[in-house]
Parts: structure tokens; C-alpha cells; sequence
């Protein structure tokens, strides 16, 4: 696969997964609501930071199983394909949120480095992650992919989750836009969960 094609995947199907609802959002929206736009901001940098662990095992790893077992590869891509089609089912079961729903709680106001380290270790010990990135690097890794081109891969997805989560940062910051997220949440979550159904599935039947 080449390197532009690649690139065009990677951002359909991560900006997917970042846009669904998960410890990070979480984080980043009580820190946004808490503390304001910066402390989103910080956690969203530390989320981004987090991601170069599970990129590092992930994309190297699957290079070295794509060379040397076919099979075993072609086992991960069903586990993968599965797992995506698992968030997207989730994700198309979503309802409504009651009128009193709880208000997410008040976070302590931390310095600059705590922010970021929270954020890095909400992504990093996510036990989600290691299955979504072998499944998303399945679809564009090869054996003779260049190393540099697995990187570019990597700090691009970076890019992607601190770019997603500054807009989200810089919405909830705006408490009339923040009600109305909450309002239509579970149709936002119904699409993006077929769209990742979708996914999964192609995942799935994909030969190489």
C-alpha cells in the first residue's frame, strides 16, 4: 500500500475511533468542564503522547508477524475485525440520555505536567488499545514497508487524536453547544457504530 493511501485509511478509521465515546473523551470533557479550555487542551496533548506505546508494539511488532506467519496474522485480523464490529454494536445500542442525568464530577486543578501525565496514562493503560491498533495497522502494514513510512504512519495518528480532541475541547468550552452534545449524543454514537461495523467487517474479508 502506498504511502498516501495509507494515510487516507488511517485517518478515515481513527478519526472514527477517536470520536467515540471512551476513557479519553471522558477525561478530556470533566478536565474541559472542570478546569476550562487549557486543562483540556494538556490532557488532550498527554492522550496524543500515549499513543506512541501502543503505535511502538503495535505497527513494529505486526511488521515482524506479517513477514513470518500468514496465518497467525490472518487470526488477528479476525480478532481485530471482530473487536471493531464489538464498538460498533455498542455503539448503534445507544440511547438517549434522561434530563437529570449526573453532571460529570469536579477534577482538582493540577499543574501542567500532572495534566499531561493524566492524559498519558488514561490512553497508555487503556486495555482496549493493543487490539484497535494491530487491527488498524493490519489494514496498511506489508512486509516490505519501509520503516520511515511506519513512522510517518505513527506520528500522523498522533496528529489525528490531539486534533480531534481540541475541537472537542474547544466545543465544550461553550456551555449552549455542551447541552446540545448531550441532547443528540446516541444518534452521534448510532452512526459512528455503523460506520465501525463497517469497518470491522472489511477488516474481516480483507485478503491482504
Amino acid at each position: 500500500m502506498d504511502l498516501w493511501h495509507g494515510l487516507v485509511l488511517i485517518t478515515s478509521i481513527h478519526l472514527l475511533a477517536a470520536a467515540s465515546p471512551g476513557p479519553d473523551f471522558i477525561l478530556v470533557s470533566q478536565q474541559t468542564i472542570s478546569n476550562g479550555k487549557k486543562a483540556g487542551l494538556l490532557c488532550s496533548v498527554g492522550i496524543a503522547l500515549g499513543l506512541s506505546i501502543h503505535i511502538l508494539y503495535s505497527a513494529f511488532g505486526l511488521a515482524a508477524i506479517i513477514a513470518n506467519s500468514a496465518s497467525l496474522l490472518w487470526v488477528i485480523k479476525i480478532l481485530g475485525g471482530g473487536y471493531l464490529i464489538y464498538l460498533g454494536w455498542q455503539g448503534l445500542k445507544a440511547k438517549a440520555a434522561l434530563p437529570d442525568e449526573v453532571e460529570l464530577p469536579v477534577a482538582k486543578v493540577q499543574s501542567a505536567k500532572k495534566m499531561i501525565g493524566m492524559g498519558f496514562l488514561c490512553n497508555a493503560l487503556n486495555p482496549k488499545a493493543p487490539i484497535y491498533f494491530v487491527s488498524l495497522f493490519t489494514l496498511v502494514l506489508s512486509a516490505d514497508m519501509p520503516i520511515y513510512q511506519i513512522a510517518i504512519y505513527g506520528v500522523w495518528i498522533m496528529v489525528l487524536q490531539f486534533a480531534w480532541f481540541s475541537l472537542i475541547v474547544t466545543l465544550l468550552s461553550r456551555p449552549a453547544i455542551n447541552k446540545k452534545f448531550k441532547q443528540c449524543g446516541h444518534w452521534i454514537d448510532r452512526v459512528l457504530g455503523g460506520a465501525m461495523v463497517a469497518l470491522g467487517i472489511k477488516l474481516m474479508i480483507t485478503r491482504s
